[in-house]
């Protein structure tokens, strides 16, 4: 290490300051310490016989300094070095407090060890004290070596206030301390100062070890593929090492829920000492999985589930799943959703490297047999499959690109013919008008979307925001009459409330761009997704819409002092919910449903891996319900509202 020095600073500041600066890391510390091995400064207190009085007892008289003199200074002021005094005029002489003050002016770092004070008699009896001081070679520039990722100028503007002042350890080491924490603060927590040395005319010279990763490692592994452990890595060797960056990496490699925990370990390189290597060390965790289940559910009835997914498919992240639901039928329907048995079937598969790093493809088959909600006592049959691409766009890392293809063939069918007759004849509407509303067909469709995510987490989010835009673009196989496009798009922000709540805002809305959209794909308002304390459509359904929301998600009191994990992530929630359907359909006057609503509440959400949050809430209407509407209605729901 090379260390500070010049002919007037050498042996002198460093040997008496003995300045430590230390990086403040997380991980471990590093030292570097200036010394030098020189004496003490030379204090010379000369004491001229003439003032040297003495009694019969041979004690000296008390004498006393009428004037103070500073010799030497150039840049420092006198007056300065006069405050650091204990010594002032009028006071009486004392060798031992001019020595501790030369001591004094010494620490301040500005001044050569070179130091004297000399009393100089006066008529009166009295002294002038003529402290005479040599001073330190002003510091006439700065070199800066090594630094990558900090600019001159971001590192200057800590050292030119010293530009022009003679040299200070002190003031000097201080400016480091401030280099370095101005590296932490980006996320450089290995970068430090690790040589500075001045030249004859005062420059200084300083060299920075940024940190550089010599080697990036994976451990821990045994089914996961280390190729695909590391294509989550975007760090890579022979860059400076960024605390936040390897975060995201760390992220991002949880998210792909085929690990249970995500470490690093940081350490000097036995290669290259001045280099670190970075150890990714993961646990992973039983991905692959069996589920049966059943029970009384509001929409299915009674249900049986059954299910088999992996999350690490031959251990390349892949995840593919089954699952197959089955219902008796809805259970506490309101009169225009017709009891029938509920069946569905929906296989997925993900890849999350399609073609490069930056995309990603899901791909599903799925078959839906069920009482219609969007018809009122029709039961509605959806086969088909879709595949989404989506792209992260490398000029903003928040912003995803989403392209859609999908197949599906939509049949809806009469349920209760008697029924449905009786009502549009009370409303005196042409039974004509039935055909309209069973209108289905076979539906090829493109959708472009965007994604925009700066959410902390995904897991109960506290900060960030997420939106998205969604352009459905469906192109009718038989024959192009039912053909239709419509525009999508939610924001969702997140505000922090304390230290573990947030409260968020929503704003959603959507419309028919263009053509005839069947009334089975009309816009619906109700339900878990959209204004809770409604049953599925029963605020309404129609040609387009807008909605808002604000939440507050706080931890349930007291439940963390139970640390079970899985507790963690059980949110409770007060909600306020509001929205408006426009262009009503038919099912809408049939059943008077209220077209615009206000809904408050509260509920329970939690976390599950896999699905996302499940939601159960409780909403009252605070306007008016319609004459089917009902006072208050559990909701529950799988998944983000945004969608």
């Amino acid at each position: 290490m090379r260390v500070l020095h010049s002919r007037y600073i050498t042996k002198k500041i460093l040997i008496f300051l003995s300045i430590i600066l230390t990086i403040t890391s997380p991980i471990f510390a590093q030292e570097v310490q200036f010394s030098d091995t020189g004496s003490q400064p030379n204090i010379e207190v000369k004491m001229p016989k003439e003032i040297k009085k003495t009694t019969q007892n041979n004690v000296e008289d008390a004498v006393y300094i009428k004037d103070i003199e500073i010799v030497g200074t150039n840049i420092i002021k006198p007056e300065y070095v006069l405050n650091r005094l204990q010594l002032q005029r009028g006071e009486e002489f004392s060798r031992n407090i001019i020595q501790n003050d030369l001591k004094n002016i010494y620490q301040m770092g500005f001044f050569t060890e070179k130091m004297k004070a000399i009393p100089i008699s006066n008529p009166d009896g009295s002294i002038t004290l003529k402290i005479v001081l040599e001073e330190n070679t002003p510091i006439t520039d700065f070199t800066i070596d090594a630094n990558t990722v900090v600019s001159n100028e971001e590192i200057l503007q800590f050292l030119m206030p010293l530009k022009g002042e003679p040299q200070n350890i002190a003031d000097i080491n201080s400016a480091i301390q401030k280099i370095q924490d101005y590296y932490v603060a980006k996320g450089y927590i290995l970068a430090r100062v690790d040589s500075l040395y001045d030249d004859p005319d005062g420059t200084i010279n300083i060299h920075i070890n940024e940190g550089e990763i010599n080697k990036i490692l994976i451990s821990g592994n045994e089914k996961t593929k280390d190729y695909v452990v590391a294509r989550n890595i975007l760090t890579e060797a022979g860059t400076v090492y960024n605390e936040n960056l390897i975060r995201e990496d760390l992220v991002r490699l949880y998210a792909t829920q085929a690990f249970k925990d995500v470490k690093r370990d940081i350490e000097p390189s036995a290669e290259a000492p001045t280099k670190y290597d970075v150890t990714i060390q993961i646990e992973e965790q039983r991905t692959a999985s069996v589920s049966l289940g059943g029970g009384l559910d509001s929409a299915t009835g009674i249900f049986g589930s059954a299910g088999i997914a992996d999350n690490n498919f031959r251990g390349l992240n892949q995840r593919v799943g089954l699952n197959v639901l089955a219902g008796s039928g809805v259970v506490l329907n309101d009169s225009s959703i017709i009891n029938h048995m509920n069946i569905q079937a929906e296989l997925s598969f993900f890849e999350p490297h399609f073609l490069n790093a930056d995309n990603s493809l899901m791909n599903k088959i799925f078959f839906r047999d069920f009482g219609s909600y969007q018809i009122p006592l029709a039961i509605e049959r959806r086969i088909g499959a879709e595949a989404t691409v989506a792209h992260k766009v490398k000029s903003n890392k928040h912003l995803t690109s989403t392209l859609s293809l999908g197949l599906e063939n939509v049949n809806v069918r009469e349920g209760d013919y008697d029924a449905i007759a009786s009502l549009y004849s009370a409303h005196n509407i042409d039974i004509s008008e039935r055909a309209r509303q069973l209108q289905g067909g076979t539906f090829l469709s493109l959708s472009p979307g965007l994604i925009y995510d700066t959410r902390d987490t995904a897991i109960n989010p506290r900060n960030g925001l997420l939106a998205n835009v969604r352009f459905d673009e469906a192109v009718d196989l038989a024959g192009f009459a039912n053909s239709y496009g419509k525009l999508t798009g939610s924001v969702k922000k997140y505000i922090p409330v304390g230290k573990k709540s947030s409260l968020s805002f929503l704003a959603r809305g959507g419309g028919k761009a263009w053509g005839d959209m069947p009334e089975v794909m009309a816009y619906r308002l109700g339900g878990p997704y959209s204004i809770r304390g409604y049953r599925m459509s029963g605020v309404g359904t129609g040609d387009a819409f807008i909605m808002g929301s604000a939440e507050l998600a706080t931890p349930i009191p007291f439940l963390d002092k139970l640390k079970v994990q899985f507790l963690d992530n059980v949110r409770m929630t007060f909600f306020l919910d509001a929205g408006k359907i426009f262009s009503p359909t038919v099912t809408d006057v049939i059943y008077d449903r209220p077209m615009q609503a206000i809904t408050a509440g509260m509920g329970l959400k939690v976390y599950i891996p896999g699905m996302g949050p499940l939601s159960v809430d409780y909403g009252i209407p605070l306007t008016n319900s319609g004459a089917t509407g009902s006072k208050g209605y559990f909701t529950f729901g799988v998944g983000d509202m945004m969608y």
